[in-house]
């Protein structure tokens, strides 16, 4: 069988070679491969004879299309600043697009913190969703996806991602590998979330030795982040809380799970200092920057505290414009 040829422009076999070198790594890479293809096609389309990147063809393909995103301009921005970088490290000229000039603030999305009812209700509406004959044991996925991704705090993307391998039901661990940033970690779970891991995996898992997966699809792969927001959005409906395009989105449960744990450390007393680093570590964040954030919305959520914040942590909060 013939290999599928990607990409046909003067630079494909550098396209080729820095995307073997970033799956080596470890990165799926998929976006950005997906990026470099349409660079590829920009670049068939230009009178350019010889591998480089010239400033001119970079400062046209980083100006921003019509009707597209910033969010989306800024990722084919990144794309081509990583080639960039690679081809210089490898003898050829290119061309860098500096940092800064086309931002994206990436806290803009203010997040919905539940309340103590509304997360009941949602996971009364969760035990009570129907049996499907398309999905056997959706019924059973739901109520436990929901509480994996609340009570440790996983991404979507981590918990339907997660194998039978990675769930350890004697020591009562996550492990999360291959995710966000490409970090490894390991989770622990609450007695009463390891308990219904035990009771899900000889009820579902058991009928299903042939997957993989820890939570199985009806068609042998992994559930797709979509159908999962799908099911959240007909929870939310169930359970009488208001929807729109900007939210309650399921990552804001892992947004209540982290706000939730600094709300009980600054009652107890703990040094947010230290704490804050094993949060970091916890949530998978690439840098602290990320998990300095939830004080913010900790301060904002729960006033009768900002005194406890503000005595200590001041120099730590950052100044993150929530609006």
């Amino acid at each position: 069988m013939s290999k599928q040829v990607l990409f046909k422009s003067i630079l494909a076999d550098v396209f080729e070679s820095y995307i073997k070198e970033k799956r080596a790594l470890g990165h799926a890479f998929t976006d950005g491969e997906s990026k470099l293809r349409r660079f590829d096609v920009f670049m068939q389309t230009k009178n350019h004879a010889d591998i480089s990147l010239p400033k001119d063809l970079v400062i046209e393909w980083c100006e921003q299309s019509p009707n597209e995103s910033l969010r989306n301009r800024v990722t084919r921005i990144s794309a081509l600043r990583g080639l960039a970088e690679y081809m210089n490290r490898v003898g050829y000229y290119a061309y860098v697009f500096p940092k800064g000039i086309v931002t994206i603030d990436r806290y803009s999305h203010q997040p919905h913190i539940f309340s103590d009812l509304e997360i009941r209700n949602i996971l009364t509406i969760c035990d009570q969703y129907p049996p499907s004959a398309a999905s056997p044991h959706r019924h059973k996925i739901i109520p436990l996806i929901f509480r994996v991704i609340y009570g440790c705090g996983l991404r979507i993307s981590e918990a339907i991602g997660l194998k039978k391998i990675d769930v350890d039901l004697a020591k009562g661990t996550f492990f999360i590998s291959h995710t966000k940033f490409n970090k490894q970690r390991l989770i622990p779970m609450a007695e009463s979330l390891l308990e219904r891991c035990r009771v899900y995996h000889d009820d579902v898992l058991i009928r299903n030795p042939y997957s993989e997966h820890f939570f199985p699809s009806p068609y042998g792969g992994k559930f797709d982040s979509g159908t999962v927001y799908d099911w959240f959005r007909e929870i939310l409906w169930k359970a009488g809380i208001a929807h729109t395009g900007n939210g309650p989105r399921v990552h804001d449960l892992r947004h209540l799970q982290a706000v939730t744990c600094l709300k009980n450390w600054i009652r107890e007393g703990k040094d947010l200092t230290n704490c804050l680093a094993y949060l970091s570590v916890y949530l998978g964040h690439e840098d602290i920057r990320g998990t300095q954030r939830y004080l913010r919305l900790t301060s904002e959520l729960y006033p009768d505290i900002i005194q406890t914040i503000e005595s200590g942590c001041d120099w730590i909060i950052p100044e993150v414009n929530l609006e």
